[in-house]
């Protein structure tokens, strides 16, 4: 048999419209996401051997979930929104510690740009979950992790009411309202170490306390 009667009958047989019975020997898949995409699993029986199945062409296209080089990127920055927005909290824990200091230092330009209007944390909360948690062009990494920074400011509400309720000037009333100014920025701090870095590795971090309302937010 001739090379061109190979390629015809590869070609012919699944394009056949007037078989009653689908075709065994060879199965095509096309993406969802892209129909372009041609993958071929098997080859006919008759030019295989058996238990030797050879794939021809693999084209794998990104679901809706997945965590490229860009998505990754997204996510990661998305964390620095809460320890941005709660870098008050740490004004008494940074001077003590030069470890911190060090690890805040680099972040004082941005910290500075994104204190510098009053609105812009707010403004910054809509731009995220308004053109990216709620939108479907991104993928559902993306608006996963973009909603854990978002509930996770949202938390800071909390301490901020307390904080402005509770102002002592000295004695144990300080001690506390510095015990939990420390407390609330580590924690600020953990979270943006450990999900930035998760993200960068194509992981997905789930953050105690807001993971699950970023769940049900994000469908």
């Amino acid at each position: 048999m001739s090379s061109s009667t190979l390629f015809s009958s590869v070609a012919i047989a699944p394009i056949n419209l007037s078989q009653k019975k689908p075709l065994q020997s060879s199965s095509f898949l096309f993406s969802s996401s892209n129909p372009s995409f041609l993958t071929l699993n098997t080859l006919p029986k008759k030019f295989t051997k058996p238990n030797k199945l050879r794939t021809l062409i693999v084209a794998k296209s990104n679901e809706n979930d997945s965590a490229d080089a860009p998505d990754r990127l997204i996510s990661a920055l998305c964390y620095f929104y809460p320890f941005f927005d709660g870098i008050q909290y740490g004004k008494f824990v940074i001077t003590q510690f030069y470890p911190i200091q060090a690890i805040v230092q680099p972040l004082v330009p941005a910290i500075r740009v994104f204190k510098s209007f009053p609105f812009n944390g707010f403004l910054v909360f809509l731009t995220l979950y308004f053109f990216v948690v709620r939108n479907p062009n991104f993928s559902k990494y993306v608006r996963f992790n973009t909603m854990q920074a978002i509930v996770l400011d949202v938390l800071l509400i909390f301490p901020d009411l307390l904080e402005r309720g509770f102002n002592p000037r000295g004695g144990l009333g300080l001690d506390l309202l510095m015990s939990l100014d420390s407390t609330v920025f580590l924690f600020l701090l953990v979270c943006l170490i450990y999900g930035s870095s998760s993200c960068i590795l194509g992981q997905i971090p789930r953050l105690p306390i807001v993971a699950e309302a970023a769940d049900r937010q994000v469908l």
